[in-house]
């Protein structure tokens, strides 16, 4: 989808963005307390208009990208179009700096959900500590979203499950105040989908299972994805959430999509091996529209954005649903 006229009769005028980091939720029992951004529109009604996105991020070469201060390419155009976009730094992040025996280490899968619960627990916290927010934040209405391994840990609010390699239990970390999710560049199935080496470093991917993910999600995945260091599956394997679970879900393939999308982790970042504002506009506008229809029942915005897409000329991606 391009800046066509339909487009921008869907999206309208962007808002100011207001962005307040680092807010600071303690967190007992965590290496150390919960940092946040909170990006919203700086201008707006004073009821609570503002629909939440939980944005988990992924795990890349930057230091600082895989944190907080990433994301600004979906985070930014979220927020001035009416979301409120809430991202931690898991404990994963480089820019934490843990010491490798830290528990948990080094996906520290387990707390990155544990994070976004600790999140809406304190969503009262959080308006009183961002100008303009207090009152604004409608807790009826929240989604996740999460880019590779940030996708995976959006997958298990939504209803996949894993074997705790630690120990053989079953884990279900599904959130129910979550409902509907982006599930960007995520990872796939575990068993022989998985690269010798990665099944060994990072057991807990092994188990994957996505037949419990009833939630309904938009998968997006790129055509060129193939993420030899963790599959053998090829770019598929990245829309394992939206084949191997069941629906509602919807599937953006990007063509020409890398693990990059386009550049959705930062503007103009070095790890990015696909760069393509066309691309980022793209995942910015569907993912958009996906969410605002899903969080508002009877919007029509994405059967618009949809129709808008299958218009274009020289698409960037297709979509198919079930």
């Amino acid at each position: 989808m391009s800046a066509s006229t339909r487009a921008a009769d869907l999206f309208g005028s962007p808002a100011p963005v207001l962005s307040v980091s680092p807010v600071v939720l303690p967190t007992p029992g965590r290496a150390v307390d919960l940092h946040l951004r909170v990006s919203v529109p700086a201008t707006g009604s004073d009821g609570a208009d503002l629909p939440v996105i939980l944005l988990s991020h992924g795990q890349g070469f930057s230091n600082h990208l895989s944190s907080l201060n990433g994301y600004a390419p979906l985070a930014d155009f979220w927020a001035a179009h009416g979301f409120a976009v809430i991202q931690p730094t898991h404990l994963s992040s480089r820019s934490l700096r843990l010491a490798p025996d830290t528990p948990g280490a080094p996906m520290f899968w387990r707390s990155r959900a544990e994070d976004m619960r600790h999140v809406l627990d304190h969503l009262d916290a959080i308006e009183a500590a961002v100008p303009r927010l207090p009152g604004r934040l409608d807790r009826a209405r929240v989604a996740v979203a999460g880019h590779s391994m940030g996708g995976h840990t959006a997958s298990l609010l939504l209803g996949a499950r894993l074997t705790d390699p630690d120990d053989g239990t079953e884990v279900d970390l599904t959130e129910p105040r979550i409902t509907a999710g982006v599930l960007l560049g995520a990872p796939g199935r575990g068993g022989d989908a998985l690269t010798g080496s990665m099944a060994e470093s990072l057991p807990f991917l092994t188990t994957t299972d996505f037949s419990k993910m009833t939630a309904p999600a938009l998968v997006v995945a790129g055509d060129r994805d193939d993420s030899t260091h963790l599959t053998v599956n090829g770019p598929s394997w990245h829309a394992d959430p939206y084949t191997l679970a069941p629906g509602p879900k919807s599937l953006l393939t990007l063509f020409g999509g890398e693990h990059g999308l386009g550049g959705v982790s930062g503007y103009d970042v070095a790890e990015t091996t696909d760069e393509s504002p066309a691309r980022v506009t793209a995942v910015q506008q569907l993912t958009w529209a996906y969410l605002r229809t899903r969080l508002h029942p009877g919007d029509t915005a994405w059967q618009t954005a949809l129709e808008a897409l299958a218009a274009e000329p020289d698409p960037q991606g297709r979509v198919e649903s079930k």
